[in-house]
């Protein structure tokens, strides 16, 4: 745009100042330039001539400048006597188009010439010249080429050249800017003459024309798809078919020209054509085909396409099928079998499975297969007769080998023998893995443990929505593989279950087992969340499992995700085998949202949200704890009770001990075997205070050794007489010691126990505090002398009542005490025992 109104101006610059010069019509200024399309790259030489009488420059200083677009251009300025001149040199133009102008400088400036160049390249020759023709109504020839990978930037012009060599006729076809390809009708060309054709191409730089070619229009026809009208069996001849054929209804006028024929084939079990198709040259379609070397009994699929001498082929025929003559079965058949024991009936319950073989040929369409005991399959000896891929029979417990063979109308196979063997209950597998190879198979893989009887393995594969023995599937394999590609019919989404079996030489080991999925997605259901038990401040959450049909992968986990209103969300995974999770750390009277996610390795899929609320314990709760506890006291209670009564002569000592009966009481008694049940067991270690009828001594300052101790245990005193004085009253109850109806006396008290140090001060006899009458005055007494325990194991005579024989002075024995002094207790007499 900007380079069209700059030559509308130079234009109208010029006219108008070619009107002024009346009788001059030349221009007042011109751009001459080496070319005005230049090859891009290249220099250009540029020159701008201004009139001295132009009246744009008349007395005026003026400059002259050359721009190219927007750009000055150095240039050198001379002048004459007629004219002004400036030139500029462009040592390399790399635009495909520009405005070169010529301005003079004055007052303004202002643009007086200019003139437009272009660059580009010449042409390149044309390239894969090619011509069809059509055998359709209406007839044509079609050629087409490449206009070369370099691009002009120039406009380029095609012209198509034929000529026909038998009439020496001569066309060119021009065509339109960017079109290179040209359809010649029928009347241009002869179908068996040969002509030359080739393509030319013209722009401002230059031409280039193409690599002639020359051909026969009918040898560049095209012909439509063929037909097969029908496929048979060869008479007599095994692994032939015969095919009829003719060309489509627009080309069958040509069934008196030979033409070339290819024949392509499969088997009814194979999903692929084969690579190599069959060639037959120069044939008519009168004449039909025949195909041989193929399968006996086998049913094929067969396409056909036909071409002239050198021309294109048509595109395939349908596909038409034809069966072969039948033969009898030939080859083996690769067998698995699984068995279990009957021991009740001593028999082996057998699932045996087959396939064919790379060598096994069934020769007919129609096979069917029979399981006997014997080679040689008969009535009398089969198990088992099925059209079908497995057979499950029973055969006795001490069977060794059982007969598989093909039998079809044209005979019987060879037999495949099968070995029965026994499952042992030993691993051979590691580690078997299962993964997408392609979209339509599964690789299988294993780590073994290498032992010396390892024979092979046994890959097992069955879709696990469909229960029926006929659609497991089975690959045996060397011992030295650890993998496995399986292909079938495996649909993306659905588990297939995969059973890899080590096999002996004396039996089937152990099978290891992985579920795989072809391809894998987002389950299509999350199972709902059900609130299994509530506690204070968590929750147990469980669910279903959900439908195998319905995982469209393995689950990998499954995610809680749970939080109370405006707080966070937290996630617990849990486990995909518990199916249930325990929510923890929860505030109670808060009211809680989950939700479930589930995962597989293909997607995840959400669940809807449930809410929940943890309360706090209730009247029931607390009713059950209370009772609980009440129980629980109860028990401890009746299980004390239980305990005193079995213990009660131990309790009876600490909390009641054991007071002897002076009245019957004696020195035999006065022993340890007494005190024994007045005091627990434990407190045996240390000597316990002895206790003499009804007398306690306390401030003890001996200690008792163990020949005292006898000797006052073997005494032959008889004490009799005291103990009925002292203890012969019956009027006080509640008494608690040996006897009920005695009480006691009087009580002498020591100071401390028997491990005490010996005390510096005198013994001081304390009263009696005894609430039993007064002895009478006229019941007379016998006192008699008793031996008590010295500080060193000897032994003392002291006369408790009047005086004794042996007297002791007084500066040993201690002052005398005199009962005078004690009317009411002169019943009692008791010796002071002191340190020697």
């Amino acid at each position: 745009m900007i380079s069209t109104w700059v030559s509308v101006i130079v234009m109208l610059v010029v006219f108008v100042d070619g009107a002024r010069s009346g009788n001059d019509i030349q221009p007042c200024a011109r751009v001459q330039t080496s070319s005005s399309v230049v090859l891009l790259g290249s220099p250009v030489t540029a020159t701008c001539v201004i009139r001295n009488d132009c009246s744009l420059v008349i007395r005026q200083a003026v400059h002259i400048e050359l721009r190219l677009g927007d750009r000055l251009i150095p240039s050198r300025h001379v002048a004459n006597e007629s004219y002004m001149v400036s030139e500029a040199f462009i040592s390399s133009f790399n635009h495909t188009r520009a405005l070169l102008t010529c301005c003079i400088q004055a007052t303004k400036s202002q643009v007086v010439a200019g003139v437009e160049i272009r660059a580009g390249y010449p042409p390149e020759a044309p390239q894969n010249l090619s011509c069809q023709t059509n055998l359709t109504t209406p007839n044509t020839l079609t050629c087409s080429w490449d206009a070369g990978q370099q691009e002009t930037h120039l406009l380029t012009k095609y012209t198509l050249h034929t000529e026909i060599w038998d009439s020496n006729e001569n066309h060119t076809y021009e065509l339109p800017p960017g079109v290179h390809c040209v359809t010649i009708l029928r009347s241009d060309f002869v179908l068996f003459s040969e002509m030359k054709i080739y393509v030319k191409a013209e722009n401002d730089l230059g031409e280039a024309t193409s690599a002639p070619i020359t051909l026969e229009p009918i040898s560049a026809a095209k012909f439509d798809p063929p037909k097969i009208l029908k496929i048979q069996a060869v008479p007599k001849r095994f692994g032939c078919l015969r095919l009829s054929w003719s060309l489509s209804k627009h080309q069958v006028w040509m069934h008196y020209y030979r033409l070339n024929l290819e024949v392509r084939l499969k088997s009814v079990d194979r999903s692929q054509w084969s690579e190599r198709p069959i060639l037959v040259s120069r044939v008519r379609q009168s004449r039909p085909v025949d195909h041989c070397r193929l399968l006996h009994g086998t049913k094929y699929f067969a396409q056909i396409r036909v071409r002239y001498q050198q021309s294109p082929w048509s595109e395939w025929s349908s596909s038409q099928s034809g069966v072969t003559l039948e033969t009898a079965p030939t080859g083996r058949l690769d067998s698995w079998m699984k068995l279990s024991r009957d021991h009740m009936l001593k028999q082996l319950n057998i699932h045996l499975f087959w396939k064919p073989s790379k060598q096994f040929r069934a020769n007919s369409q129609n096979v069917s297969y029979i399981v006997s005991v014997q080679k040689l399959p008969g009535e009398k000896g089969k198990v088992c007769s099925t059209r079908g891929n497995y057979c499950t029979f029973k055969v006795p417990g001490r069977a060794k080998k059982v007969y598989l063979s093909a039998v079809n109308a044209a005979g019987k196979s060879s037999p495949t023998e099968v070995r029965i063997y026994q499952p042992k209950a030993r691993g051979g597998l590691l580690d078997v893995t299962a993964v997408p190879c392609d979209d339509i198979s599964l690789m299988v893989q294993w780590r073994s443990v290498v032992t010396s009887d390892l024979t092979g393995y046994v890959v097992e594969w069955r879709p696990l929505l469909k229960t029926g023995l006929s659609d497991i599937l089975f690959e045996n394999v060397d011992k030295n593989q650890s993998s496995l590609i399986i292909t079938g019919s495996f649909e993306p989404y659905k588990p297939y279950g995969i059973c890899v079996y080590p096999r002996f030489k004396d039996g089937i080991g152990l099978p290891q087992t992985v579920n795989a999925y072809l391809r894998q997605k987002a389950p299509s259901m999350v199972p709902k969340l059900q609130i299994k038990k509530t506690w204070k401040s968590y929750i147990e959450l469980t669910w279903d499992e959900i439908p195998l049909e319905q995982t469209n992968g393995i689950i990998q986990n499954y995610k809680i995700f749970y939080w109370v209103e405006k707080g966070s969300v937290h996630i617990v995974t849990a486990d995909p085998e518990e199916r249930k999770v325990i929510l923890e750390d929860l505030n109670t009277v808060s009211l809680y949202e989950a939700f479930m996610m589930v995962s597989t390795s293909g997607g995840s899929l959400n669940g809807s949200t449930i809410h929940f609320e943890n309360e706090p314990s209730d009247a029931v709760e607390i009713v059950l704890i209370v009772t609980a506890s009440g129980f629980g006291l109860s028990l401890l209670i009746i299980v004390i009770i239980l305990t005193c009564f079995s213990k009660h002569k131990r309790l009876k000592g600490h909390f009641c001990p054991v007071v002897p009966d002076p009245a019957n009481s004696s020195i035999k008694r006065w022993t340890s075997e007494s005190t024994q049940d007045t005091y627990p067991a434990w407190d045996n270690e240390e000597p316990n205070p002895i206790y003499l009828s009804h007398l306690s001594f306390l401030d003890l300052p001996l200690k008792l050794n163990k020949v005292e101790d006898d000797l006052w245990v073997n005494s032959a005193e008889d004490t009799s007489d005291l103990g009925e004085s002292i203890c012969g009253s019956p009027f006080i109850p509640g008494y608690c010691g040996s006897n009920s109806d005695s009480v006691p006396y009087a009580t002498v008290i020591f100071s401390g126990p028997c491990s005490s140090p010996p005390p510096k001060d005198p013994h001081v006899y304390l009263r009696s505090e005894s609430t039993q009458p007064l002895l009478e005055a006229e019941e007379s007494f016998s006192p008699k002398c008793y031996q008590n325990m010295s500080t060193h194991g000897m032994l003392r005579e002291h006369c408790f009542f009047g005086s004794c024989h042996d007297s002791v002075p007084e500066d040993e024995a201690g002052p005398v005490i005199v009962w005078d002094d004690f009317p009411f207790l002169q019943a009692l007499a008791m010796n002071d025992t002191q340190n020697n």
